[in-house]
């Protein structure tokens, strides 16, 4: 039976984010909201966890997981980034974009892309998000809350509590969801190229760098 904490959007609850940032840190699989929609996210190198998420969510072995960074300077450890691209995400993080980018040797080799050395990579801006990262000190492996045969992520926290209450070890409720995924740029050539439109407004990415 997963846990199941109000936290507030704007304020969140000190005690309450510790209590899920040790949840995540034993191993536990947790859903969270973000600035796009709910995700669903354990510690980063937790294969159990990860597998769970898997199970749950259907996914192979191929679908990537996104490391969700506390700020830029997390993100940094992680990713190469080139002056360029340090200046677009300078401008758009934290926000509604996952960013794929060339990884560094600090990321798990379950975490790549299995044929270009490619990770995704996301600062969210929420005040609950930001907190749990802040917490935790260190990253989370992260997918967007879509349930097999369904095209849009879960947005009722209380319908998540219902439907996967056993599958996962915390739901936190911040409220209603967003209903659209994060909008995926990748800056892995030369050119930033737009993979995906999601919240996040794709146009500061198009015919630059």
């Amino acid at each position: 039976m997963s846990q199941f904490f109000q936290i507030h959007p704007d304020n969140p609850q000190a005690r309450l984010i510790k209590q899920a940032a040790d949840i995540i840190r034993n191993g536990g699989v947790v859903v969270y909201p973000t600035d796009s929609s709910y995700a669903v996210g354990c510690q980063m190198g937790a294969k159990s966890a990860m597998e769970r998420i898997r199970r749950l969510r259907q996914l192979d072995d191929k679908h990537n997981f996104t490391l969700v960074c506390r700020d830029l300077s997390q993100l940094s450890t992680f990713a190469k980034v080139d002056t360029a691209a340090f200046r677009l995400l300078k401008n758009h993080t934290p926000g509604p974009y996952t960013f794929i980018l060339n990884a560094t040797r600090e990321v798990p080799r379950m975490l790549l892309h299995p044929k270009r050395r490619t990770i995704g990579l996301r600062v969210p801006n929420h005040p609950i998000a930001s907190a749990l990262l802040e917490e935790l000190g260190e990253t989370m492996m992260s997918v967007s809350l879509i349930l097999p045969g369904e095209d849009l992520p879960m947005s009722d926290p209380y319908e998540m509590r219902q439907m996967l209450e056993h599958q996962v070890d915390l739901i936190i409720d911040g409220g209603f969801g967003g209903l659209e995924a994060s909008t995926v740029i990748s800056l892995v050539d030369d050119e930033p190229e737009v993979i995906r439109v999601g919240c996040g407004d794709p146009s500061p990415f198009a015919d630059r760098r």
